[in-house]
């Protein structure tokens, strides 16, 4: 399948249901939208995954595009930890948590495998 926009990118796709649900988590517990804090930096870092995948897509090139998708993940980690500190601070409940870490390691796969894709495409030009 050809991408012919960011749109189409299925780690895109993932990640902006992800950001979504982050959104929904944070306004869905008093004390936790009330953390501006903390609901900032959580926000923060799921907007930046899905950013990261649109800005890497439109720099026109693979290995640039791979450094921007390893970016993208890094922002997925952080947010992966900030769930468990949402979680021990009683602001999203254990089913909460494991819906939105197991959507978060799916997106993360997901880069993962587009960043493979994109180095052997790096590779067989070489």
């Amino acid at each position: 399948m050809k991408i012919n926009k960011f749109e189409d990118i299925q780690a895109w796709q993932e990640s902006r249901i992800l950001t979504r649900k982050i959104y929904e988590l944070s306004e869905s517990n008093k004390s936790f939208s009330k953390d501006l804090r903390f609901k900032s930096q959580i926000t923060s870092c799921a907007v930046s995954v899905m950013s990261n995948i649109a800005e890497g897509f439109s720099r026109g090139g693979n290995k640039e595009f791979a450094r921007f998708l390893f970016i993208s993940k890094g922002s997925l980690s952080e947010l992966q930890s900030q769930l468990y500190i949402a979680l021990d601070l009683k602001y999203i409940t254990k089913k909460d948590f494991d819906e939105v870490f197991q959507l978060s390691d799916k997106t993360a796969r997901l880069i993962s495998k587009f960043i493979s894709y994109l180095k052997n495409t790096i590779n067989a030009k070489i």
